[in-house]
């Protein structure tokens, strides 16, 4: 009887165990006391698929760069502790040939992003490289303008849509364009693609929908795959779709905007983009939406910002005034020569 007795409860044992698998499966490094009927929780199928990873997305940081927004940035995405982070270009002011100002400027970038704890993938925009000296500077300090990676089966290519400095004509380039139809080609099998460049070439070229910058010629490569493009360069937020894809135009994390807000698709962000296996899944995270812990020090940054934009706008000011009565006094000086 003891034994008839010992194996029913074992069976029961087994059984309860089998329906227990098939509500609530325990991640093993979850340990929580589950009773057989009811729990205070919804399930327990823990959103932590290693696969499902997350990373970040900064958009440009100059073309009349704001003071410490980007270095708030960096503080930021600290605070949210992404795998790593991708940029979409446009990193310092440039458009200067001077060896010292090129220097200066990225000395000033890289000791921002070597505070991230995390990877920082670099992509060029066209104040990086706006002439040939600056694209030698890259490349001595950066070396490849354009490149590739794959993590978690999910293909990454960096892309240069300056292929051609100092010109006013957006081109890939064959070169580059070769490169990447051999990189698509050769991962003809990963789960999502991303592609990362600074101009919405999308929107440039003869047709304004890509023609002739090579645009058009990387899309056809890229047929039958998932993908999504993030640029940068308008500073204003802007969704495209095309050819059932996603381009997603940033808006700025530190660069010159009116800040008009969500209306105007004007605002400081960075895009946090989570994989998954229907594919990824983003969010535009607002610079003043993250708080730090210490509400204090998240407080006396943001007045020390408000000041230096403010000394920066008045500097700027007064740039423009001295340079308005020069204009002036040349003009005056060359109507008083006339007879």
């Amino acid at each position: 009887m003891k034994r008839l007795l010992l194996v029913g409860l074992t069976l029961a044992g087994l059984f309860g165990t089998i329906v227990l698998a098939k509500s609530d499966v325990v991640p093993s490094l979850l340990k929580i006391e589950q009773q057989p009927t009811v729990n205070p929780w919804t399930h327990l199928n823990l959103n932590n698929q290693p696969k499902n990873f997350q990373f970040a997305v900064v958009t440009d940081r100059t073309g009349g760069h704001r003071k410490m927004v980007f270095e708030k940035a960096v503080r930021k995405l600290n605070l949210l502790q992404p795998e790593f982070v991708v940029s979409v270009g446009d990193l310092i002011e440039g458009y200067t040939d001077k060896p010292e100002n090129m220097a200066k400027q990225w000395d000033e970038f890289q000791g921002y992003v070597k505070q991230l704890k995390m990877p920082f993938f670099y992509v060029p925009g066209n104040h990086d490289i706006s002439n040939l000296p600056m694209l030698k500077e890259w490349e001595q300090r950066l070396g490849r303008h354009y490149y590739h990676f794959v993590y978690h089966n999910t293909l990454f290519l960096i892309v240069n849509s300056e292929a051609t400095p100092g010109s006013k004509m957006e081109k890939l380039g064959d070169e580059q364009l070769n490169y990447l139809r051999k990189v698509i080609q050769e991962n003809a099998n990963v789960r999502w693609t991303f592609a990362f460049l600074h101009k919405p070439l999308w929107t440039y070229g003869a047709d304004k929908l890509g023609a002739g910058t090579g645009w058009e010629e990387l899309e056809k490569a890229m047929e039958g795959r998932k993908w999504t493009a993030f640029c940068g360069h308008e500073h204003r937020y802007v969704n495209f779709k095309r050819n059932g894809n996603d381009y997603i135009q940033l808006a700025t994390t530190g660069g010159a905007s009116k800040m008009r807000g969500k209306k105007e698709g004007e605002f400081d962000q960075f895009a946090w983009i989570t994989m998954t296996d229907e594919g990824p899944v983003v969010a535009n995270v607002l610079l003043d939406g993250v708080v730090e812990l210490n509400l204090k020090d998240d407080l006396e940054y943001d007045v020390k910002m408000a000041d230096a934009q403010k000394v920066q706008r008045e500097a700027a000011e007064e740039a423009a005034r001295k340079k308005k009565e020069a204009e002036e006094a040349k003009k005056k000086a060359a109507e008083a020569k006339q007879p």
